[in-house]
């Protein structure tokens, strides 16, 4: 019998036995065994088939609860693991072929740099357990969403599939999320019930969709420079697109698609620095008057009439009023975070221990009726959570890597003169820029939906910051 008769007969027999084990045991799940070997076996020899799946999944996943509280995101994060161990391997034996341009990137050195704080604050953390869980799904997040883009999201045809593998499962969580709506009559109240399976809460449902805006722009205008037959498909599509974002019912969405209009004409004309050191200089100013002589407690809320809204209409008045309960809730537990950050300045309190934490800083001026926290829900400010969490330090190496990847990303955008990599990079910025407007008032970024693609989003912008098409190769880069 030839070798490969031989291994499909034992492949066979090992399918037939997994499958009468589980039967006969009642775990089922052993029957999936030879799938999963099969599919580890076809990573190893060619796992880009698998990157593209883990794409394609990311808008379908869906978080599954595990006994002893842990959750996982099914099968993101699964492939994510694999993809992440089969990457080291590859690394180990290849790493003389990479592109050290981009691997060794200043920007994917600074990200390096942010993670290995995390594994130094998580030494110290109060509880390092939390903080070693926080850690490895870091490394497998940055393994399967940065290093391995940056390996296999190369060229801008591959951006490009990239683009389609997220648009087209995430326009039908769009789709059927309408269409439930609808059935609600597109009331605020009912807008939860339209995302199970496929997201958390409404708050991911619209981060991903305003994360992924940038890059249906590109869609477009990728399909109007290649002259597509069917290009009008697309650009149909997108007012679609924007009613999804409108009945997601999320303020920070809503700022976020008018925040891309306004970045893209700085990008563009190179204003980027100056509005950046504008944008800090203002959150410090602010931050500095709410803590000189205690002028945050001048903001506490009146707890009866802090409450929870119904109606849309109603939240909006009820947010610049300071009575919308989930803006209060946040007041609340960043008061708890500014109290938190003196006892823990250097290292903080452990990654992903401000949770089982911050309930003994609490200022009870701020409490609101959801102060329980029976969610378990964190600080809702990605920035001032890695102060709590990782330290001054930590902070400090987050915002340098951020800022590395808008000033980087515009200059290598603005050298670039090939039309559809610098359209890709346009994309990329735009989409970190949303991810960073977002993790003020949200902690998206360790989620698969938002998470994934900004570390993505980051690898596609060193890539095509380095692309050269043919034609450049010839003539060289433009004179600048």
């Amino acid at each position: 019998m030839q070798l490969p008769l031989r291994l499909y007969a034992g492949y066979a027999a090992l399918a037939l036995i997994s499958l009468l084990a589980g039967i006969g045991s009642g775990h089922y799940w052993v029957a999936g065994l030879p799938l999963l070997l099969l599919v580890v076996g076809l990573a190893i020899l060619n796992f880009r088939p698998l990157f593209w799946l883990l794409l394609i999944s990311i808008p379908l996943g869906a978080e599954v609860f595990l006994p002893g509280g842990l959750s996982t995101d099914l099968p993101t994060e699964p492939i994510a693991v694999g993809l992440s161990a089969v990457f080291l391997l590859h690394l180990a034996r290849h790493w003389a072929e990479y592109d050290h341009r981009t691997f060794l990137h200043p920007i994917a050195l600074l990200l390096y740099l942010h993670v290995g704080w995390i594994f130094l604050s998580s030494i110290f953390a109060e509880d390092p357990l939390v903080s070693v869980k926080f850690l490895l799904a870091k490394l497998w997040y940055v393994g399967a969403f940065f290093m391995l883009p940056l390996l296999l999201l190369r060229t801008p045809k591959t951006v490009y599939v990239f683009a389609q593998c997220i648009f087209w499962p995430l326009l039908f969580v769009a789709v059927q999320a309408l269409v439930r709506h609808a059935g609600y009559g597109f009331t605020f109240a009912d807008q939860f019930r339209t995302l199970h399976p496929f997201m958390r809460n409404h708050v991911a449902y619209a981060g991903c969709l305003a994360t992924f805006t940038p890059w249906l722009g590109y869609l477009v205008f990728r399909r109007r420079l290649t002259a597509q037959p069917w290009r009008w498909m697309v650009l149909g599509l997108v007012p679609l697109w924007l009613m999804a974002i409108f009945f997601s019912y999320t303020r920070a969405a809503y700022v976020s698609l008018g925040l891309i209009v306004v970045a893209y004409y700085i990008i563009r004309y190179n204003w980027l620095r100056p509005a950046t050191v504008l944008a800090f200089v203002m959150a410090v100013t602010v931050s500095v008057y709410l803590v000189q002589d205690d002028r945050y407690l001048d903001y506490a809320p009146e707890f009866t009439s802090t409450v929870s809204h119904r109606e849309f209409d109603n939240l909006i008045s009820a947010t610049y009023k300071l009575e919308d309960i989930s803006t209060m809730e946040r007041f609340y537990r960043w008061v708890a975070a500014g109290n938190m950050i003196p006892y823990r300045p250097v290292t903080g309190f452990g990654p992903g221990n401000f949770v089982g934490n911050y309930e003994g800083y609490t200022n009870n001026n701020f409490e609101t009726y959801v102060s329980d926290n029976a969610e378990r829900s964190g600080i809702h400010n990605y920035f001032l959570m890695t102060l709590v969490e990782q330290g001054y330090p930590g902070l400090f190496v987050l915002l340098l890597f951020m800022g590395s990847i808008l000033f980087f990303g515009q200059r290598l955008y603005l050298l670039q003169s090939d039309p559809e990599a610098k359209a890709a990079m346009m994309a990329a910025l735009l989409a970190v820029i949303v991810v960073g407007a977002f993790s003020v008032l949200n902690d998206l970024l360790e989620t698969d939906k938002v998470g994934s693609l900004f570390f993505i989003s980051t690898a596609i912008l060193i890539n095509m910051g380095h692309y050269r098409s043919p034609i450049q190769e010839i003539v060289g880069p433009p004179v600048k």
